[in-house]
């Protein structure tokens, strides 16, 4: 009927196929493989190079030191690294896997390497999940079912059997489903009011990529409607637009612009990449024929088969049975059960409580990507001795390498059992650990979202329960926000705010920096009592009173209402004010020496602002400090706008240069490492000459130069 041929038309199959039987049918149909051993090759090759950067092969030894004490995070405890150079030789298993895969040699066997080692890395470290890396295992997995080296393979050339021989139709769809769900989830996590309002993403729409859309619209518009808008519907849409053949080439392109622009908004790896090369998947699955018979006819012998058409795995077997077989039910089984276990995980968060902060679940497998962003305003470790009662305080941060721990409870409780184990070695004994860490979360008040009065190591925590020490979000307060940036906009450009929220009978105790030579409280909501600790007395604030705080002493702020309180801080940088208008007063005695108004020769202390800076400064030479700090920071300027001006060829060249010391790094450390693996460490002196090659980077690298920028231009590429 016209109904049943516009259904077939618009989704691939009748609505008769709806029946248990029919689905069977239709899920093994068998289907050219053509566009899945494309995005095979795809898959694996970004896995390839994926592995030398965001998983870190080429930085390796500093991640996986042996026998330094370093703090770890894995998804079960019981989970430890190898040693170094064996930890080398996952990661090369993990790489031929990956070029296995991309070949298609050895499928299955690479398949297997790829997953096995890959699954492994990601368990052995939670701080580096995220949602992106936790798809590359998915999709690894899938293809390790499936039969992706059907078609331009090595397995292909070796097995005439397997070459542009049919797969069936649940390869297809396990893979479009899962890239479906990626986008549809991720557009539902963005109906969070925080994203719809515009406070997750808020810095984004000052980055450089948005300036087309500043000429037309202002900054506040493009936050809410580009940025925020157009991120929720296009992840909302994407998975539908793909899907049908009418919308497609419009999905295709809002699809790819969008991931171009995400791979130069955010260090995400082969990410972007990665979803572009799914795209192809929604696509009938014999485009890769119709694309590469375009090609000129010499070229044909190295590009994918464009002719003859698949060739059924049973070319000569009896006629296809009319009952599937249990083989066959399996798998429709499996891609079913899968589907929905990959529907559910994302809103699985009421069965793993523990892993739920102020955000559910670990980071990583519900595809709230962007959702949240934090900022860190006051983090402070105490340790008690547990004998003595001695009480000291910890660098933030010591003996790990990794700062997520700050949100999470449950790495927090390993994080605290790991400085209980390292401390007794430093004649801390039986301690207990006391963590104070003050978070905003999309431009809320920064709080606290753990208890502070709490000792994590011997606090109770479970996967299935929920955390008792974890402090609310203050929600109640969300609406104060709007009122923040009334407050902002009567600042001026030096002064500088923070606000702060806390419960009762909790206090802030804060140390006001020499620099800020003109710091005060004010009182938003509540009541607060300030104790000036060198002073020994206290003052009381009500709503709307405030007092100014002296620098270069400590102070502690109590919440005495029977509510949270909320205050701000309102400082100037004085130092900081100071340099600054010294540097104007500096520039505009630069620019009258270069045009001939300034007439008075200039002190030995003054003369580089002529002459510049030589080799052989040092901090002990006359020249004044100011006018040395002011001339690095203006050939730290020029560097900057060099490297921004440069053309595409330029930059095309530092980047390449950039990944290929950094890949060859990798793999000469890989090298080092199974020859010791085979033949037992050389002597140190070849050893370190070894390592030295390794390291060697490009001449005149500038690779720090953005890094320190940030700090003196605001936000480094925004």
């Amino acid at each position: 009927s016209e109904q049943t041929s516009t259904v077939k038309r618009l989704f691939g199959f009748e609505k008769e196929d709806i029946s248990w039987h029919r689905l069977v049918c239709l899920l093994n149909r068998p289907t050219d493989p053509a566009s899945l051993g494309i995005f095979r090759f795809l898959f694996g090759m970004l896995m390839a190079l994926d592995i030398t950067q965001e998983r870190g092969l080429s930085h390796l030894d500093y991640k996986y030191l042996d026998g330094a004490p370093v703090c770890r995070f894995p998804l079960f405890n019981f989970l430890k690294p190898l040693p170094m150079d064996w930890m080398f030789f996952v990661y090369f298993v993990m790489f031929l896997g990956a070029v296995g895969i991309m070949l298609g040699c050895f499928y299955r066997l690479a398949c297997l390497m790829f997953i096995s080692t890959y699954w492994y890395v990601f368990f052995l470290d939670k701080t580096t999940w995220n949602n992106h890396s936790y798809l590359y295992g998915l999709i690894g997995f899938q293809l390790t079912l499936m039969d992706a080296n059907r078609y331009w393979s090595l397995d292909g050339l070796r097995n005439p059997r397997k070459r542009n021989a049919h797969v069936p139709l649940w390869n297809y769809t396990m893979l479009r489903t899962q890239i479906f769900i990626v986008y549809f989830i991720a557009g539902v996590k963005k109906l969070d009011a925080d994203w719809v309002e515009g406070y997750s993403m808020k810095y984004l729409a000052h980055h450089w990529l948005f300036e087309p859309f500043k000429l037309i619209l202002p900054v506040e518009f493009i936050n809410l409607m580009v940025v925020h808008g157009g991120g929720l519907i296009l992840d909302l849409t994407a998975g539908y637009l793909l899907f049908f053949d009418a919308t497609r080439p419009v999905a295709f392109f809002f699809v790819s612009y969008f991931h171009c622009m995400n791979s130069q908004l955010f260090s995400i790896g082969m990410f972007s990449y990665t979803m572009l090369a799914t795209s192809p998947l929604f696509c009938y699955p014999d485009w890769p024929r119709c694309f590469f018979g375009r090609f000129p006819e010499f070229l044909q012998p190295i590009l994918p088969f464009i002719s003859p058409p698949p060739i059924p795995k049973e070319a000569h077997a009896a006629p296809k049975p009319t009952t599937p077989s249990f083989k066959h039910k399996f798998r429709a089984i499996f891609t079913i059960l899968y589907i929905m276990e990959q529907f559910f995980l994302p809103y699985s968060h009421f069965i793993t409580q523990g892993y739920n902060n102020w955000t559910n679940g670990l980071y990583g497998y519900s595809w709230d990507m962007m959702v949240h962003s934090r900022s860190h305003q006051h983090v402070k470790i105490t340790y008690t001795d547990g004998v003595t009662g001695d009480v000291g305080y910890l660098n933030p941060g010591v003996f790990t390498q990794s700062r997520r721990w700050k949100d999470h409870g449950d790495m927090l409780k390993q994080y605290a059992t790991c400085l209980s184990e390292n401390l007794p070695r430093f004649n801390i004994s039986d301690p207990e650990i006391y963590f104070d860490i003050w978070v905003s979360i999309n431009d809320r008040f920064q709080q606290r979202i753990f208890d502070p009065r709490v000792d994590i190591v011997k606090a109770d925590w479970s996967p299935f329960q929920t955390n008792s020490w974890l402090m609310p979000l203050l929600v109640d307060l969300s609406p104060w926000r709007t009122k923040f940036e009334a407050i902002e906009g009567t600042l001026d450009n030096q002064t500088e705010v923070v606000f702060i929220a806390d419960f009762p009978g909790l206090y802030l105790e804060n140390y006001v920096s020499e620099d800020l030579g003109n710091t005060s409280v004010q009182v938003l909501v509540g009541q607060v009592n300030v104790e000036m600790m060198d002073e020994k007395k206290n003052y009381s604030l009500q709503p709307g009173e405030k007092m100014q705080i002296p620098a270069g002493a400590y102070h502690k702020v109590y919440t005495v209402s029977e509510g949270p309180s909320c205050y701000m801080y309102i400082y100037v940088n004085t130092t900081e004010a100071e340099l600054q208008k010294n540097f104007t007063k500096l520039s505009e005695l630069q620019e009258k020496v270069r045009n001939g108004t300034e007439t008075e020769p200039l002190p030995p202390e003054l003369q580089p602002l002529i002459t510049g800076l030589d080799d052989q400064d040092s901090d002990n030479s006359v020249i004044d400090p100011v006018v040395r700090l002011f001339l690095k920071r203006q050939e730290r300027m020029q560097e900057v706008k060099k490297r921004r001006e440069a053309s595409l060829i330029e930059r095309f060249q530092r980047f390449a240069s950039k990944k290929y010391y950094s890949i060859r790094r990798g793999f000469l450390m890989t090298a080092i490492a199974l020859r010791n693996l085979a033949v037992g460490l050389p002597p140190l002196e070849q050893l370190t000459r070894e390592v030295a090659y390794a390291n060697m980077k490009e001449p005149e690298t500038e690779t720090s130069q953005d890094e320190h920028l940030k700090d003196e231009v605001g936000h480094g590429e925004l």
